[in-house]
């Protein structure tokens, strides 16, 4: 039987009294505790060493617990973060949460609500043992599902997809309309301990709230008019495996209070019922729209945000990684060609280039539909994508002879 795990915690704080406290406090409960008195003091410690936690006070010296945790979080991605703080204030949270701390505890404190925050903390975000101890066996991707382009952008996006595939932390994934968000949302999934578990799908902005609410935590028999027989929702469904929430900025404010529950306590009721239902999912959202602008206009709710993006991906457009789209073209020819019974597999040069130069307003899924329109109107038995089988918009940007 493997040995369990013991996780590290980094205790940063200037004052000894506090350092002594936390250190006996963590120590007595299994866990190994490295302390520092200052905040450059606790960075030189996470760069010599693996840190599951860190508990940082705010105010220091030298360096703050913000800026403190900004730069732990490049090194160590899936680090637990809590802020201790005698400055409670809001904009303090915003900043803190917005760098990825799971939570801010303010001073005067008590130990067992620290002790339990960190605890909560460690079990949503960071890396089951497992994945630290042997490199998982790679997960074959379902074929359709894998994720292609070897650009700058792309490389440094599926390195992060790696380190923080199999932690059960929040993903939000940003990004233009058409980026691919669903794919990498599977990469997540089909890159984790959950890969032969449930990968389910909703798009929160196909549903009215009524329905979102009955399509998310299911309903009872008779809860509301047509509710002929019992439904288990998505969060049932999902159970043990990956829920994505796509269009999530589209999630109305009644039922933003009932998914912040949810990733608090993972339990709920379905609509017209009163037993608790407890679920161990995790969640990855998507939204193409400004999170943080919705926040500050109080059109989105600041706790379910920072929930949800414990980390956060941003999928770049494909205008800002056109070498990607060499990679793209043959993919999709080759699956159009297959569906629709056709012979096109290759693509003149000056097509290419003419792709190549196009900016894609509607990124990925656009090149997807401009080859498989090209597929479909070009002769069966054509062999080579030619200039004249792709939109007018596209091809005023071949470049001239």
């Amino acid at each position: 039987m493997p040995m369990k795990h013991t996780y590290t915690i980094l205790v940063a704080d200037d004052e000894p009294n506090i350092r002594r406290v936390l250190e006996a406090l963590f120590t007595s409960n299994g866990f190994d505790v490295v302390t520092a008195g200052a905040g450059r003091k606790a960075l030189e410690i996470a760069r010599g060493r693996t840190i599951d936690a860190l508990v940082s006070d705010l105010i220091m010296p030298d360096m703050n617990g913000v800026d403190l945790l900004r730069e732990v979080k490049v090194l160590h991605p899936v680090c637990a973060a809590i802020i201790v703080t005698a400055y409670g204030t809001i904009r303090t949270a915003v900043d803190a949460m917005r760098l990825g701390a799971y939570d801010y505890i303010t001073k005067p404190f008590d130990v067992d609500e620290v002790l339990q925050c960190v605890r909560r903390a460690l079990d949503d975000v960071a890396a089951p043992a497992s994945a630290r101890a042997a490199p998982k066996a790679a997960t074959p991707v379902p074929p359709g599902y894998e994720v292609l382009g070897a650009s700058s952008a792309m490389r440094d996006l599926m390195a992060m997809v790696e380190r923080v595939a199999d932690s059960r932390a929040t993903v939000l994934l940003a990004g233009e309309s058409g980026t691919g968000k669903e794919l990498i949302a599977r990469a997540l999934h089909f890159r984790s301990c959950r890969a032969d578990k449930p990968f389910v799908p909703v798009s929160c902005a196909a549903l009215s709230e009524t329905l979102l609410e009955s399509e998310l935590f299911g309903h009872e028999k008779n809860a509301f008019t047509g509710a002929a027989a019992l439904r288990h929702g998505r969060f049932e469904a999902a159970n043990s495996g990956t829920l994505f929430l796509d269009e999530v900025a589209e999630i109305p404010p009644p039922l933003q209070v009932k998914l912040l529950r949810v990733l608090q306590e993972r339990e709920f009721e379905r609509v017209g019922g009163n037993k608790t239902i407890r679920v161990e999912v995790r969640l990855v959202s998507a939204t193409n729209k400004d999170l943080e602008g919705l926040v500050a206009n109080r059109e989105f709710r600041d706790d379910l945000f920072y929930r949800l993006q414990v980390i956060q991906l941003r999928i770049p457009p494909l205008r800002e990684r056109p070498e990607d789209v060499a990679e793209l073209v043959p993919f999709f020819l080759a699956k159009y060609s297959s569906e629709n019974r056709r012979s096109m597999v290759e693509v003149a040069s000056d097509a290419l280039d003419a792709l190549i130069s196009y900016r894609y307003p509607g990124n990925v899924r656009e090149l997807e539909n401009i080859i498989q329109r090209a597929v479909v109107i070009g002769d069966p038995s054509a062999r080579t994508l030619t200039l004249d089988l792709l939109p007018d918009a596209v091809r005023r940007q071949a470049p001239a002879v």
